[in-house]
């Protein structure tokens, strides 16, 4: 917890919590440092899924070369919020009228997943002659052996709804190209330029980890441009770089990951790389504050109840740990009875829903004395939180937002 953090929840009025805690300055020079690893032919986008708040979208846009967006909501919402920056629009299930809203934006690149979707994206060209867009053709590559195994979150390199096998891309490739038989004289692509792959394959994997998928989907890629004949520029390796939500000091190695990108580079000549972090960049500058409402023993075992809860942070409940926190006590007790507080040296901390996997953290030693009235900071709440989150749930008072050193 940064200590421009701690002042602020510190002089929050109860009835002002729960709340999420930004700290802005800390996300710029995050971004920055992020930026200095790479190398220069390495582009950093953001991926605005992870955390779409405008604040923070603006606080990134020094670091990052552009932002990913999703859906024709992100896309709007990002273009508002920083109206200048370059964006690829990726994502399964591009609807016709979110194609043509993108088309008209101006969007940067195109995220192909499939071949209807390249059809439908060549249909909404044919109604606006001159303009010619920039297409990656997302391959759902095979890796090595074992290779994604311990990912939670797989993508790719097993059957996935997320873009195209092989054989499909070579099919658009000739199709783009104007290569091999069946294509005819006149190519699908005369408004689409293919400029080459992209393969977000996993998430959560290491610096070493990623290095790997990273160099199996350049050396695809390349063999892919020589077979048909076209100029390989850009290969976007996807997002994905570990966040450890129970060892929060264990950052992602982001020099040797730059390193590692740069002897990549060193063998391929020109070809410009991609990447898309969106919980790696914002996870870290976010905190989820509340105040402890009450503590109480079931069969043994204490619970602390906050304010709030997985209606507001969905991330420990969607995967399944424990989310970091630190507690700011409080010494005031203006009531008349007994405080409530931990005394098994551990507790659960479960928030107000009406569920039992309304639960932040689990059996805590961190809760050891916490007591009603305290506060707890959740911290990594910066990325996958409130909006993953199902806030309409027993419709309690959504939580405030504050935006420091902005």
């Amino acid at each position: 917890m940064t200590e421009i953090v701690r002042r602020h929840v510190a002089a929050l009025a109860p009835d002002a919590l729960p709340a999420y805690v930004y700290d802005l300055a800390a996300l710029r020079a995050h971004a920055a440092a992020v930026r200095a690893a790479l190398p220069a032919r390495v582009e950093l986008y953001y991926a605005a899924k992870a955390n779409p708040e405008a604040p923070l979208l603006a606080a990134l846009r020094d670091a990052v070369d552009g932002y990913e967006v999703s859906s024709g909501g992100e896309l709007a919402h990002v273009r508002a919020a920083v109206p200048d920056a370059p964006l690829a629009f990726g994502g399964p299930g591009k609807t016709p009228a979110e194609i043509a809203a993108a088309v008209d934006a101006g969007v940067h690149r195109w995220h192909i997943e499939s071949e209807q979707e390249l059809h439908r994206l060549d249909a909404v060209l044919a109604d606006r002659p001159g303009t010619v867009v920039d297409v990656l053709l997302r391959v759902n590559l095979p890796v090595a052996t074992g290779a994604l195994d311990a990912v939670a979150l797989a993508m790719g390199g097993r059957p996935t709804p997320f873009g195209l096998d092989p054989d499909r891309a070579e099919e658009c490739v000739r199709q783009l190209t104007g290569d091999g038989p069946g294509t005819g004289p006149d190519p699908l692509g005369r408004q689409l330029r293919l400029r080459g792959v992209h393969a977000h394959l996993a998430s959560g994997l290491a610096a070493a980890e990623q290095l790997a998928v990273a160099e199996q989907i350049v050396a695809w890629s390349a063999a892919l441009a020589e077979r048909h004949g076209f100029p390989l520029a850009e290969v976007n390796v996807g997002g994905g770089m570990a966040v450890d939500y129970e060892d929060p000091a264990n950052h992602f190695d982001w020099t040797a990951f730059g390193e590692g990108l740069a002897k990549l580079l060193d063998a391929h000549p020109g070809l410009t790389l991609r990447i898309e972090p969106g919980r790696a960049l914002t996870a870290h500058c976010g905190w989820y504050a509340t105040e402890v409402l009450d503590v109480k023993q079931s069969h043994g075992e204490d619970f602390a109840v906050v304010r709030g809860g997985t209606h507001h942070l969905r991330t420990p409940a969607t995967r399944g740990h424990s989310q970091p926190f630190e507690v700011l006590p409080v010494d005031a007790w203006p009531h008349p009875w007994p405080r409530p507080a931990v005394a098994t040296g551990r507790a659960t901390l479960a928030g107000q829903l009406c569920t039992p996997k309304d639960v932040l953290a689990r059996a805590a030693s961190d809760a050891d004395g916490l007591r009603a009235a305290d506060r707890v900071l959740f911290a990594m709440a910066g990325a996958y939180a409130w909006n993953i989150s199902h806030h309409e749930f027993l419709m309690h008072p959504r939580p405030g937002f504050h935006y420091l050193g902005g």
